[in-house]
């Protein structure tokens, strides 16, 4: 079997291949767009199988939440991918590819959404991958819900680093922290792999990204005030 995973809904870009059983996985180059990196990167990494686009089976992809560009991006190349080669698509939510890269059996994934929220995920370990709890939500950093009997619960992401107020509300809460979880490929094709094996791919027409923020654009000003970023 011969699968190929793209990750790109944060700034740490990457690609990974499965091929008979060998998982490879390669980052996308820092302080450079995604959009120029990815493709060249993924040909590199067949290129090094010796395998070409048309001998794939299938190809999973970080559908989101995320970062906009970032999530078009992957989008994009693993439609432009899927037609040439005639395969299915199997999109991956960024928090479960965290839940997946934490390894704990209950995980709280948490995602700097900028714009002073957000994106928040309660996920629980199942027979092959992980299970949502719930929905994923956005919000700000005082309204991130904190499931129900935290002992055990892992939180993972780089929201609590980036909102002091969410981190003191996880220590309050007794909850171990795993601050370096990022959404990574790697991770994502190990969740696309029973999926693919029970052919619950989709066309890569219906391919679209997961946006869970309403307005995409605020102004600086907006950002500001609201306690993000500018």
């Amino acid at each position: 079997m011969l699968i190929l995973a793209l990750e790109t809904s944060t700034e740490l870009g990457s690609c990974a291949l499965w091929h008979d059983g060998e998982l490879t996985e390669r980052c996308c180059p820092a302080g450079r767009s995604h959009s120029e990196t990815l493709l060249p990167l993924v040909g590199e990494l067949l290129a090094s199988a010796g395998v070409g686009v048309r001998q794939l089976d299938a190809i999973a992809f970080g559908v989101g939440p995320g970062a906009f560009t970032g999530l078009r991006v992957a989008c994009g190349v693993a439609q432009g991918l899927a037609v040439a080669a005639d395969i299915p698509l199997f999109p991956v939510t960024s928090l479960e590819a965290m839940a997946e890269a934490a390894a704990a059996e209950r995980v709280l994934a948490l995602l700097d959404a900028r714009m002073g929220e957000v994106y928040a995920g309660t996920y629980q370990r199942s027979a092959d991958g992980y299970l949502l709890q719930g929905e994923i939500r956005l919000s700000a950093p005082a309204d991130v819900l904190l499931p129900e009997g935290t002992g055990g619960l892992v939180a993972c992401g780089n929201a609590p680093a980036a909102y002091p107020l969410l981190l003191q509300r996880l220590s309050a809460a007794g909850m171990a922290l795993l601050p370096d979880v990022w959404p990574q490929a790697a991770a994502l094709l190990r969740l696309a792999l029973p999926r693919v094996r029970r052919g619950e791919g989709i066309d890569a027409a219906l391919a679209a990204p997961l946006y869970i923020r309403d307005k995409v654009a605020k102004t600086v000003a907006e950002r500001l005030r609201e306690g993000g970023r500018a």
